[in-house]
C-alpha cells in the first residue's frame, strides 16, 4: 500500500503522481471516481484558517453515499492562538493521523468535525466505549443464514476513506487495538479473519484522529494506551479550557454573548464561574469542568428570561453531577464568581447553602 503523504502532496493539487497513484488503487480496489462531478456544498470555514497548503483530498471527490458523511454548517472552532486546525490538518498531510487529549468539554469533538468540513472528508466517528464490540467496527455475517456479510465501521472508513476518529481512545478493548495496529503502519492493511481473511488495503485518502480524555481515575474504564498503539500516533495534541481559575479570556466572554444574547457583564459572571469549575475539575474536586456549550445553554436560558441561577440550575449544576454535596459546591462557586446582584436564586437561597 502506497501512502499519499508528504511528496505526494508537495507537488501541487491535480499533479500527475498524485493521479497515477489514484488510478492504481483504483484497479486494485474498484473503487469508482467521480473527478469530474462538482461538489455542492463549500464550507465557509475554508476562509477562517490558514490551510489552504494543506490538501488532503487532491481534487478528489467523493461519491454520493460517502459524501453525506462530510460534515456541513459546523460553528466556527474559536481558539486563543494556539492554531489548533492548522496543527491537525499539518499532522495529517504529513503523518496521516494524530491524536488530541484535554479534558472533557475542551472542543476537541467539535474541532474533528471542523476539520472534516474544511478538508472535505467524510467522517466516521466511532465511541470506543466498552459496550462497542469487534461486530460493530469490523463487521459481521447477517440473515437467517449468515450469508450476507456487512462491513463495519472501521472496514467501511478502510475501503472508502475519510476521516476515522475514535473518540475516548483510552476506553478502546486491546483487542481492537491489536487489530488497527497494521492499518496505522507501513503494512496499511487489515485482515479480515471473520471474512475468511480477506485483506483490505488503506484508502489512499484516509486518515485518523484519536482523542481522549487524560487518563484518570475520574474517567471509569479508561486506562492508558498500549505503546504499540501509542508510537502510531505521529503528533500529539494537547487541549485546555479557554478560561481556567483566575485567567478569563476575553474571546470566550464574546463569544458567550453572541451566541447566548447576554449582556457583556451576564456574560463575564458565567464565564469567571466556570472559570472556578473547571479549576476545580483539573484538581479532581469536582467530575465535570462546563464547556463553551454549557455555557451558551446558560445564556440561552437568561436570554429568553430565567433568572441567572435557575438557569444554572438546568444548565450548570445538574450536568456536574447527580451528587447533592457536589451540586452544593458547584452553586456557592457559582454565588462567589458572580455577586449577589447577578445571581438572585429562584429555586433555592445561596445562603442556605453556607448553612
Amino acid at each position: 500500500m502506497d501512502y499519499l503523504g508528504k511528496d505526494a502532496h508537495a507537488d501541487g493539487v491535480g499533479n500527475n503522481k498524485v493521479t497515477t497513484r489514484l488510478r492504481t488503487f483504483n484497479q486494485q480496489s474498484k473503487i469508482t471516481l467521480q473527478i469530474s462531478r462538482l461538489k455542492s456544498y463549500e464550507s465557509p470555514l475554508k476562509k477562517k484558517y490558514d490551510v489552504e497548503k494543506y490538501d488532503l483530498t487532491s481534487n478528489y471527490v467523493f461519491p454520493d453515499s460517502m459524501s453525506e458523511l462530510i460534515p456541513k454548517h459546523t460553528p466556527e472552532y474559536i481558539d486563543h492562538g494556539q492554531r489548533y486546525v492548522e496543527r491537525i490538518m499539518r499532522a495529517l498531510y504529513y503523518f496521516k493521523q494524530c491524536a488530541l487529549i484535554g479534558p472533557s468539554g475542551t472542543g476537541k469533538t467539535h474541532i474533528v468535525y471542523a476539520v472534516a468540513e474544511i478538508a472535505g472528508l467524510p467522517l466516521w466517528e466511532i465511541n470506543c466505549g466498552l459496550q462497542t464490540t469487534s461486530f460493530d467496527l469490523f463487521g459481521r455475517y447477517i440473515g437467517l443464514g449468515k450469508e450476507n456479510w456487512v462491513d463495519g465501521q472501521i472496514v467501511s472508513w478502510c475501503r472508502h476513506g475519510g476521516i476515522l476518529y475514535l473518540d475516548e481512545a483510552n476506553m478502546m478493548k486491546q483487542d481492537v487495538a491489536t487489530r488497527l495496529n497494521p492499518l496505522l503502519d507501513t503494512r496499511g492493511h487489515i485482515v479480515l479473519n471473520e471474512k475468511d481473511n480477506e485483506i483490505i488495503p488503506r484508502h489512499p485518502l484516509s486518515y485518523v484522529i484519536i482523542s481522549m480524555n487524560p487518563f484518570s481515575v475520574e474517567f471509569a474504564g479508561t486506562k492508558p494506551l498500549n505503546a504499540a498503539f501509542r508510537r502510531r500516533m505521529s503528533v500529539w495534541i494537547n487541549f485546555d479550557y479557554l478560561s481556567t481559575g483566575s485567567k478569563v479570556n476575553e474571546s470566550e466572554i464574546d463569544l458567550i454573548q453572541e451566541r447566548g444574547g447576554v449582556t457583556r457583564e451576564i456574560a463575564m459572571q458565567m464565564v469567571k464561574a466556570a472559570a472556578q469549575l473547571r479549576a476545580n475539575y483539573k484538581k479532581g474536586d469536582l467530575p465535570y469542568g462546563p464547556s463553551v456549550g454549557d455555557l451558551i445553554n446558560w445564556a440561552k436560558l437568561v436570554a429568553d428570561g430565567l433568572d441567572i441561577h435557575t438557569a444554572a440550575e438546568e444548565t450548570i449544576v445538574s450536568t456536574t453531577s447527580d451528587d447533592i454535596a457536589t451540586q452544593e459546591s458547584v452553586r456557592r462557586i457559582i454565588k462567589l464568581a458572580g455577586g449577589h446582584q447577578l445571581l438572585r436564586p429562584s429555586i433555592q437561597s445561596a445562603e442556605t447553602l453556607d448553612d
